[in-house]
């Protein structure tokens, strides 16, 4: 049984597409990730089907059917991001990585509102500025502001955060950015 698993046999069409298709329906995924998933299985396994597959027609042909959406993806995941209190800059970093091409990633791309929220999001959870237990000195402020900044958000809304005089303040900063995009 070792054996099997050590030395798996060459793929052919069928269990390549066998592979594909129990992939994206383990997994919400792109086209650049399952492409990368099936090159690393044949790169693994080898071929042994004759003329070498046709990924772009197998990926293309899973587009259409509906098992690979590369918007809805990129929707799902800068939500989640988002939510998690990442900036704008981390979400492009993530989408890019995933394969998602430059027109979606913008789509995608959260609005000032959004990227507000997040901001408030993680110095909530992270108790930075007026989330903090103890006023913070000058060295751990530059500390938040890094962090701030590691995680994807502008060096202007790390400020803004990091000096708000208070919570209620920090809220009001991010409601107003929200209400202008709720006007345009």
């Amino acid at each position: 049984m070792s054996d099997k698993r050590r030395n798996p046999q060459p793929l052919n069409q069928t269990r390549l597409e066998e592979l594909a298709l129990a992939y994206v329906a383990r997994f919400a995924t792109t086209q650049g990730k399952l492409r990368d998933y099936l090159q690393r299985k044949l790169r693994e396994r080898g071929w042994d089907g004759g003329d070498f597959p046709d990924l772009d027609g197998l990926i293309a042909r899973y587009c259409e059917l509906g098992y690979v959406n590369d918007e809805a993806w990129a929707r799902m995941k800068a939500g989640s991001l988002l939510r998690r209190g990442y900036g704008a800059r981390r979400v492009g970093e993530a989408l890019g990585h995933a394969g998602v091409d430059e027109d979606l990633r913008h789509a995608a791309s959260p609005d000032e509102g959004a990227g507000r929220r997040a901001a408030l999001v993680l110095a909530r959870r992270r108790r930075f500025g007026p989330f903090a237990v103890q006023p913070a000195d000058r060295p751990l402020r530059e500390k938040h502001i890094a962090a701030m900044l590691r995680a994807g958000h502008r060096l202007d809304m790390a400020r803004a955060i990091i000096d708000a005089e208070s919570p209620e303040a920090a809220e009001d900063w991010v409601q107003e950015a929200e209400s202008e995009s709720g006007d345009a």
